[in-house]
């Protein structure tokens, strides 16, 4: 696994539609109602090759969210073919892509190199593993947890944040509604690719762009670390 498979997505052409979140490549598809969605989903599942892929669809009724992945690091060329696949037959269905409605909020807990317990977190949670460093919802419905190794020459103040992962057009009007609702930015180094908030009693989020926007000029091909 490498950065060559999610970078070369975000070069693709005809992948407009989704946004590259920490997870890995998603889509949500609007459409009027949970029949519509159903419908819609049942299409999406006939994309040949989509379910041998370990793709995940969630249905509401608002819409489809495909997810190609569980993982960012796991995305590779097939995925910009079945992603191009999928939003043929989302548009041939009526149904309206909107990344502003994609998102992924990740559970971050930080730990030394040599105390990292992943173990732990996925016991308690009923997760399963995707890579060696978080866990997962084998349904899809609970935000991932990854744990972060923490600096070595920092103390550990806080043990853990959370990251929200959107798409790169919508992170400052994110971070706008944060500041608006009584937050503060504590940390702004990695702007445009990531902002660090805290609310009124300390505790931190991170609103992240990247990887999104890591083929843009100013972005950082990085994660801030909560400090």
């Amino acid at each position: 696994m490498s950065e060559e498979g999610w970078k070369a997505f975000l070069d693709a052409e005809g992948v407009g539609d989704w946004v590259v979140l920490h997870g890995g490549a998603t889509a949500f598809f609007r459409v009027a109602s949970l029949g519509e969605a159903a419908q819609l989903a049942g299409a999406i599942v006939a994309v040949p090759g989509l379910e041998q892929s370990s793709a995940l669809l969630t249905l509401s009724d608002g819409g489809v969210t495909v997810r190609l992945t569980r993982d960012l690091w796991h995305l590779e060329p097939l995925h910009a073919d079945l992603a191009r696949a999928v939003s043929a037959v989302a548009r041939s269905s009526g149904a309206v892509a909107d990344r502003g409605a994609v998102q992924e909020v990740q559970v971050a807990i930080a730990a030394r190199p040599d105390a990292s317990d992943v173990g732990f977190w996925r016991a308690v949670l009923g997760y399963a593993p995707r890579s060696d460093d978080n866990g997962v919802d084998p349904l899809g419905h609970g935000s991932t947890v990854w744990m972060q190794e923490l600096d070595t020459a920092k103390p550990l103040r806080h043990a853990m944040h959370v990251d929200v992962s959107v798409a790169r057009e919508h992170a400052e009007a994110r971070l706008a509604a944060g500041l608006a609702a009584g937050g503060r930015i504590v940390d702004e180094s990695s702007a445009p690719a990531a902002w660090i908030l805290a609310d009124p009693d300390g505790n931190k989020v991170c609103i992240a762009a990247w990887p999104d926007a890591a083929s843009e000029p100013d972005a950082e091909a990085g994660e801030a670390e909560a400090p």
